[in-house]
């Protein structure tokens, strides 16, 4: 459920000696997320060599920096950028009462999904605990749209936000070792896809054939944070033709 932004303004607060992390408000709040996607873009057209990474993440804007290549003839480096993020965020409509409209808002973006026991070890046990059948489990899992709400862990990784309440479920006690690449998951009150093979500990409940991160495209991470998502469930053997 979302809630109304209580205030337009950012909080900004020192990440370590080369970074800084601009909050513009709490995930829950309505616009939020639009006005982490507008700061970013506008973060990012700025043509100055000493901005070296941008990453948005649950109503924040971290800005990395070199401070080595900011004018030495600033006195205060740090005042200096916070008022200077500041100004952007203003321009750009990011501390505007009402909502910034995000440019090139693409389409929800699917993502087929075979929700079979074999490739969703955890299937039957958390749908189960949720009191489901595997049928209205996976209809409801799939009859969502999710909103994207950082993307980290492994390159490509997407936290999805948007998760019936009833789906929730506990992280596994001991993670596993290895979580096949393509894996959809359910961490708490998230969902997920494992872009890769690595170990993992969110409740595995089916597998996509697509490839959700590929340095040979441009951008390689197929999802960014705002983005709508929308799981299609497939069969066994569509899953396999796709491979």
């Amino acid at each position: 459920m979302k809630v109304r932004l209580k205030s337009q303004k950012i909080r900004l607060s020192a990440l370590g000696d080369c970074a800084i992390e601009v909050f513009v408000g709490f995930p829950s709040e309505d616009g939020v997320i639009e006005r982490v996607q507008v700061l970013t873009l506008a973060l990012k057209k700025q043509n100055v060599n000493w901005l070296l990474d941008i990453v948005p993440a649950y109503g924040t804007v971290a800005v990395f920096y070199d401070p080595i290549r900011i004018p030495s003839v600033l006195e205060n480096s740090y005042d200096w950028l916070c008022a200077w993020i500041k100004e952007i965020a203003l321009n750009a409509g990011v501390l505007a009462r009402r909502t910034p409209t995000v440019s090139k808002k693409r389409k929800p973006v699917e993502i087929p999904v075979c929700y079979d026991k074999s490739l969703g070890e955890d299937l039957e046990r958390v749908a189960a605990k949720a009191k489901l059948s595997l049928q209205a489990y996976i209809k409801l899992h799939s009859s969502t749209t999710y909103r994207v709400q950082a993307v980290g862990f492994a390159p490509g990784f997407p936290y999805l936000a948007g998760l019936s309440p009833k789906l929730s479920a506990p992280r596994l006690e001991t993670p596993r070792e290895r979580v096949p690449a393509g894996s959809v998951g359910i961490g708490g009150s998230q969902t997920g896809i494992y872009p890769f093979s690595t170990p993992g500990g969110w409740n595995l409940i089916g597998q996509t054939p697509l490839r959700l991160f590929d340095l040979n495209q441009t951008p390689p991470a197929l999802l960014a944070v705002g983005d709508e998502v929308i799981f299609r469930p497939i069969s066994k053997e569509e899953f396999l033709a796709w491979k």
